[in-house]
């Protein structure tokens, strides 16, 4: 019971209370979105390759603005950022919703509201997970509020795409948009319910590409983050690309329809929220550098066995293995990253984080796509996962100088989050 409640911890700050169900709602109808675009572009093109494109000019806006809007966030209150980030995504969703609803949506239009989501996500991401700080005030539950707001995003990853493949399949993609441009009024409320102290944003002392500089010189000097975030780029670019290719799997592979959409992403969200409330358990940092290693090499068998899967059981088992990995990599990094940032640098190192994920997986959909196009989709996620390997094999190799440059574990096991600016290479 005591261990239970342990996990639960951050969720005795009000402003972490009020974000969590807000965005747990909100989080849902993103995932229906997700789905329900996805199985839009297939059904309007049954390309795998335009599959590709769509998901790359979705995220390549984030990588091209991340930096910059990292630098830009640490000057402004990031509630008023993150009011104006959820509302411009419901306006996005329910400019899709209205035309999918009256039958005039084409690729041109998906492509250009899928654009505008990612100039959103370039300048949300760094501000949500920099505000966390804000909403828990005691710092030793921030590891604690990172993993269960992970375990929130991913609960909504197994509701959601389950949820979008029955609608889908009743209602059609439309009325999907529509739910989701509705949800974002649960954040919005949840932000504007908070009570928060003043903080004191970053002013500047210097100019744009100054601040740029700097926050690069920090995740270049540190070798536990520079080395975590380069290996994140990689699961990244070949890791998470399968995602693109699910409508391939669930119609070409498996012979099935929107339904079968949705099982195989709600298999990889069961696997991802497990991977969630296992890291809810952890009181610090040591360790992590370790599971991240298992996390990759899950990650890249999963994928590697997904790819001479033709039975739907075991495609949704192997996805609930690749789900975990993924997960267990992208929170593992967070936390790692947010808790060896000082605070001045935080939105600007997080934003590197951030540019590590929408930077890559542009160029991954897009590899991803075309690759399948040309030998299939079972054949790339193969060569995907073993890519993966490779990169838990180069990363395995510097594990020890990893775990050598961590804060000293007794600082840690207190909750402490140190600084490490290690040099060693």
């Amino acid at each position: 019971m005591t261990r239970f409640s342990h996990a639960w911890r951050a969720l005795r700050h009000r402003n972490f209370q009020l974000f969590f169900f807000g965005q747990g709602i909100s989080l849902i109808g993103t995932w229906i979105t997700r789905i329900a675009a996805t199985w839009l572009v297939y059904r309007l093109t049954h390309s795998a390759l335009l599959l590709g494109i769509v998901g790359f000019c979705g995220q390549i806006t984030s990588f091209l603005l991340g930096p910059l809007a990292g630098a830009w966030v640490e000057r402004m209150p990031r509630r008023k950022l993150l009011l104006w980030t959820q509302a411009a995504a419901a306006v996005q969703s329910l400019s899709l919703a209205a035309l999918t609803l009256s039958h005039r949506i084409n690729l041109i239009e998906i492509i250009a509201l899928s654009a505008l989501q990612g100039v959103i996500n370039a300048f949300d991401a760094p501000g949500r997970h920099s505000f966390l700080i804000q909403m828990v005030d005691d710092r030793e539950d921030l590891g604690n509020a990172i993993a269960l707001n992970s375990a929130l995003a991913n609960g909504a990853r197994f509701i959601g795409p389950a949820f979008a493949g029955v609608l889908i399949a009743a209602v059609g993609e439309g009325w999907c948009f529509l739910i989701d441009g509705a949800s974002y009024i649960a954040v919005i409320a949840s932000l504007a319910m908070m009570q928060l102290r003043p903080m004191e944003t970053h002013r500047a002392r210097a100019g744009m590409l100054a601040q740029l500089r700097e926050g690069w010189d920090f995740v270049r000097s540190s070798l536990p983050i520079r080395s975590v975030l380069l290996l994140f780029c990689v699961l990244s670019l070949m890791g998470y690309s399968f995602t693109v290719l699910l409508p391939i799997f669930a119609a070409q592979v498996l012979h099935g329809d929107a339904r079968t959409l949705g099982w195989l992403s709600s298999a990889s969200g069961a696997g991802a929220l497990a991977s969630a409330i296992s890291l809810t358990l952890r009181k610090g940092i040591h360790g992590l550098p370790r599971a991240l290693q298992i996390a990759t090499t899950v990650l890249a068998g999963g994928l590697i066995a997904l790819g001479f899967s033709h039975a739907l059981w075991l495609s949704m088992a192997l996805l609930t293995c690749v789900g975990f990995g993924m997960m267990q990599g992208a929170t593992i990094t967070n936390t790692i990253v947010q808790s060896l940032v000082p605070e001045d640098k935080r939105a600007r190192v997080l934003s590197y984080y951030a540019t590590a994920f929408f930077g890559a997986a542009p160029f991954g959909n897009l590899f991803a796509g075309a690759l399948a196009h040309r030998i299939g989709a079972p054949h790339t996620v193969i060569l995907c996962g073993a890519c993966c390997l490779a990169a838990a094999l180069w990363y395995t190799a510097r594990l020890p100088q990893i775990q050598a440059s961590l804060p000293a574990p007794a600082g840690d096991a207190h909750g402490s989050l140190s600084v490490s600016t290690s040099t060693a290479r």
